[in-house]
């Protein structure tokens, strides 16, 4: 079994929003470094984005100085999310040569109460998604909701339009229409119809997260944690995303699965040199 590949979300929490983050660059740069200490490798960034109606259709992001600072400064794989714009909004982020940029695979239908982001993502869109992927160089990371997620996953692949091994993160719990329920036997039951070669992250937005965080440990997948997705620990306290990196880094290793490092994952994920 690889390492474990632990994703940091150090943002701003959607459902949760006293929640304490990174405001500036520098803020973003302290807590990478922390995530990294704490076990992460790979830093899932909105840019900076402010919560609201802009940072979901206008793109607003501070993506060079994010990616080049965090970076060089935590050696943390850079993975840009905000998918719920279009290559247009966010060129700036494959610009700097993210890692990764974050794509979501259906009709983006959250619910949040500050931002709405009820945005279509046709296929038409995704094909150029994929095909300015492998233009700059940038793996795409799939966002997986729900099962028709998958079919457009396998429609990409089937007309040659990603590299493997194809990297996508689970969603599970997060509100809205495309919400589906944080449970093992979901998580399960969606990992069995997902197509060969492809390496799996799971992202939990309610409290019953650690049981398919552990199941996904367990089974070989990689976990996502910080103040965007969930920002309590087990034992309900309010925490930051570094303090929730260490936990699962350390429930981890308990089970005998040692934790990632960025070249490791840079490895396993298949990131472009």
């Amino acid at each position: 079994m690889d390492p474990l590949i632990i994703v940091a979300t150090p943002n701003n929490c959607w459902l949760h929003p006293d929640t304490k983050y990174p405001k500036t660059v520098e803020e973003l740069v302290e807590e990478s470094v922390k995530c990294r200490e704490a076990g992460a490798a790979v830093l899932h960034t909105h840019g900076l984005a402010d919560i609201g109606e802009d940072c979901c259709t206008k793109g607003v992001g501070k993506w060079v100085d994010v990616v080049e600072k965090c970076r060089a400064a935590s050696g943390l794989l850079i993975q840009s999310g905000m998918s719920t714009l279009t290559f247009e909004q966010r060129i700036d982020a494959f610009k700097a040569k993210s890692d990764m940029v974050s794509i979501i695979l259906n009709h983006h239908d959250e619910d949040f109460a500050q931002c709405n982001t009820d945005v279509l993502h046709p296929m038409e869109e995704l094909v150029d998604y994929a095909e300015k992927c492998r233009e700059y160089r940038v793996k795409p990371e799939f966002e997986i909701w729900h099962s028709g997620s998958i079919w457009n996953l396998n429609a990409l692949i089937d007309k040659g339009l990603l590299d493997g091994p194809y990297i996508n993160t689970l969603f599970f719990g997060w509100p809205g229409g495309t919400w589906s329920p944080p449970t093992v036997q979901e998580y399960l039951y969606r990992r069995s119809l997902m197509p060969k070669n492809c390496k799996c992250v799971v992202s939990i937005m309610e409290e019953p997260q650690m049981d398919i965080l552990v199941a996904a440990i367990r089974n070989g997948d990689g976990v996502r944690v910080g103040t965007e997705d969930y920002p309590y620990n087990q034992q309900g306290k309010l925490c930051e995303a570094h303090e929730l990196v260490k936990e699962i880094a350390d429930i981890s290793r308990s089970l005998g699965r040692e934790v990632a490092t960025p070249e490791q994952a840079r490895e396993i994920l298949g990131i472009y040199a």
